[in-house]
């Protein structure tokens, strides 16, 4: 966040009164203490032991799921189970009523995340006659810091109310833009940056066969989503949701990690850069919070995967993995990766249970000291992708496998070495990472499950590994390789 820009934003939530601002004309104003002293807070992840004395009922699923997500499920043959009724309300009332802020909720996992000032309430809670367990998942700051570079969600403490930030922010983002209009047609000149990312895969193929994605709605987990309405106002963005700061806008945040990675999938500007995707619609769903590493990020994700499968949403791409966290509290080992220890790798898979398809980025530790996977790339059928230069090389940085289970991951490859984005400023950005390899291929994919709709999830995956280049002799490094959509096209027509 620029400087002038949070100044501005302070103004305009906090604006000088007569008085003082005259003072300022006349005297030297000594600058406030950067940093504030803020009441600490928790969060807990609270399992519950079962969902009886539920209002809902597998009768009625049109009570919690749309006609979309109902319609996948009939479309692949797929009963809704039990695991689809939400959490009992009554229990969720009952931890309201024992002094606890509900923040985010997991069906599938059974859970609840709430918010406390005092984690002695935790014995308390812990012996509810319907909670199973109970895990603190994060850990508030002390203290807030206030200075000019100061992130303004961080804020959220002083504003009275998410509206009052969102319209301060609309105000004042429009400013960082630019008028980049450069072509590159040197490289196509219809896909310009992003052609080698698409005929990698030979997506390109697949656009020209009438396949770009049109009826195929993609939920892109992330982080923030800044300006992504602006500078890609082409893209059919259904609908946004913000699990990291409820009510506050996606675009607004300051982060702009999910706005390229959107812009791998979705973009379509003819002879600037043109995503995999381009005629899919999207749910734009943040999960991330870059303000700290800790594990509620998970249970973050697992709310934002569900909410994407109530809405009928067909693929998911997160460029997301955690495995570290703050000062080690909750840190993963080698041996959680089995594909059912974290929280959101049992998500995952349940999700592609429901219908869905999931692909989610490798990570980028393959220099690193963990060198593995993250979570939830360990899940069981979802694809977990890796990254390589535009030479179809394996890059450096591409998180290996196997799973702990001795399962092969990753299960694909796509470009993750320079890859053309277009950032919130509204410029073309070449960036590196499996963040980006993984969009690229999600909305290639797409494509592909577009031609053969009532192909399940575990089906598209089955041909998209045995479409990879190393489909023959798969490893902990390429997995099944960079896969060949079209020669996916021809297996799946068998």
């Amino acid at each position: 966040m620029k400087k002038k820009y949070l100044f501005s934003l302070l103004l305009l939530l906090f604006p000088l009164t007569a008085t003082t601002a005259q003072a300022q004309d006349t005297t030297e104003v000594e600058a406030p203490d950067e940093y504030i002293e803020i009441p600490q807070q928790y969060r807990l992840r609270v399992s519950f032991r079962d969902k009886k004395q539920n209002p809902y009922s597998l009768k009625r699923p049109q009570e919690f799921l749309s006609p979309k997500a109902i319609e996948r499920r009939k479309r692949l043959g797929i009963k809704v189970d039990e695991y689809d009724l939400p959490v009992t309300p009554k229990y969720l009332r009952a931890l309201e009523q024992n002094g606890c802020t509900i923040y985010n909720v997991s069906k599938w996992n059974n859970t609840a995340i709430v918010q406390v000032s005092d984690t002695a309430c935790m014995a308390q809670i812990a012996q509810l006659p319907f909670v199973s367990a109970v895990k603190c998942v994060w850990i508030g700051p002390k203290e807030l810091y206030v200075g000019q570079d100061a992130d303004p969600f961080t804020l959220a403490a002083l504003i009275p109310n998410s509206q009052k930030l969102n319209d301060s922010l609309e105000v004042l983002r429009r400013q960082e833009l630019v008028n980049d209009t450069t072509k590159y047609k040197k490289r196509h000149e219809f896909y310009g940056s992003g052609f080698r990312q698409a005929e990698m895969l030979k997506a390109d193929k697949l656009h020209e066969m009438g396949f770009r994605g049109e009826g195929m709605t993609i939920a892109v987990i992330d982080g923030g989503f800044h300006n992504a309405d602006l500078v890609l106002p082409e893209v059919k963005i259904l609908g946004t949701r913000n699990f990291v700061h409820p009510g506050y806008s996606v675009f607004f945040e300051p982060e702009d990690h999910g706005t390229m990675v959107l812009s791998t999938i979705g973009a379509n500007q003819e002879g600037r850069l043109v995503g995999t995707a381009p005629g899919a619609q999207f749910y734009l769903l943040q999960s991330e919070d870059g303000n700290s590493e800790q594990m509620v990020e998970e249970d973050n994700w697992c709310a934002a995967v569900e909410y994407a499968d109530s809405l009928g949403c067909d693929v998911i791409s997160t460029s997301l993995g955690y495995y570290k966290f703050d000062e080690g509290i909750n840190s993963h080992a080698y041996s959680d990766l089995d594909g059912q220890t974290a929280a959101n790798s049992r998500a995952a898979s349940r999700a592609a249970s429901r219908g869905l398809l999931v692909l989610n980025s490798a990570g980028n530790e393959g220099d690193g000291t963990w060198k593995k996977i993250g979570f939830p790339a360990d899940a069981k059928d979802i694809i977990a992708v890796g990254a390589t230069n535009s030479k179809g090389v394996n890059t450096s940085f591409s998180s290996l496998g196997y799973t702990a289970d001795g399962r092969v991951k990753p299960d694909a490859m796509a470009m993750g070495g320079r890859c053309a984005t277009i950032s919130e400023s509204n410029f073309v950005r070449f960036v590196n990472g499996t963040s980006f390899s993984c969009p690229i291929l999600a909305g290639a994919v797409t494509c592909l499950w577009q031609a053969f709709p009532n192909k399940r999830p575990t089906e598209i995956i089955k041909a998209v590994q045995q479409a990879g280049n190393f489909a023959t002799h798969p490893n902990e490094v390429m997995g099944y390789g960079i896969p060949d959509l079209m020669k996916a096209y021809e297996l799946l027509q068998k």
